[in-house]
């Protein structure tokens, strides 16, 4: 619900919890006041219109406060008569606060208090029911965690038999791993042929190692007695021309 109201030769539209500032009105901060000047009353599709006000209508308000405006400056002057005129104005202004909204005997008020009661209600049988539910899930929970421990239990004795079972069972696959390749490799040795042993072949006779020379003088001596060794050892590649026969003299 809302309304338009009129203080001060202006007009407000305000609700219920509404702050606004009107013009001064002889009240302190804490009192309550009433606007009875309405125009016009809306509430939700029906809205009622007057002419020049609504008929059973009224507005209840408490004063929060008194308080000014911001200065306004006013400033007049006549031209060539040097006249000017300066003034400054701060207007007294009254903070409201709607509290009520009232049309033929219904309150805006009473209907907001009674909305947040039932709403209040509602979260609180909300909350019960949730505090109901929780209840019932925490019993469910232990009455299930009770049927599991035999359970556990009987699973608990039996791992120990099937784990020494499978740690029997892994060790005698493990053993005839082990011994597969033993067997097979003693059967491989004795039908493959024994295989002849192959003679080393004879290293060539190492050429005897030269003596150091212990001279230069012996040096030299060697190496000229190589060089011409090496050099009668070379076939000679010079033909030798064949004999020039003598030229037939002619008969006269």
């Amino acid at each position: 619900m809302y309304a338009v109201i009129e203080t001060g030769g202006k007009q407000y539209r305000v609700e219920l919890g509404t702050e606004l500032e009107v013009e001064l009105l002889d009240a302190d901060a804490g009192q309550s006041v009433t606007l009875d000047r309405v125009l016009l009353v809306a509430d939700g599709e029906e809205a009622s219109i007057g002419r020049p006000l609504v008929a059973n209508a009224a507005v209840q308000a408490e004063v929060v406060r008194q308080a000014r405006g911001e200065k306004v400056i006013s400033f007049k002057y006549r031209p060539k008569a040097r006249r000017r005129v300066k003034k400054g104005h701060r207007q007294e202004l009254t903070i409201l606060r709607v509290t009520d909204l009232v049309l033929d005997g219904r309150s805006a008020a009473e209907a907001a208090r009674k909305a947040a009661q039932d709403a209040k209600s509602e979260r609180q049988r909300l909350a019960e029911a949730a505090a109901r539910q929780a209840s019932e899930d925490a019993r469910l929970a232990a009455r299930l965690a009770a049927q599991a421990k035999p359970a556990e239990a009987k699973t608990a004795d039996a791992e120990p038999a099937k784990s020494k079972a499978a740690k029997s069972k892994a060790a005698k696959s493990k053993a005839a791993k082990v011994d597969a390749p033993e067997d097979g490799a003693r059967e491989a040795d004795a039908e493959a042929p024994a295989r002849p042993k192959r003679a080393r072949a004879a290293a060539p006779d190492a050429e005897p190692a030269r003596p150091a020379a212990d001279t230069e003088a012996e040096l030299a001596a060697g190496t000229e007695a190589e060089l011409a060794a090496d050099k009668e050892a070379q076939p000679t590649t010079e033909a030798k021309a064949p004999p020039r026969r003598p030229r037939a003299k002619k008969s006269e």
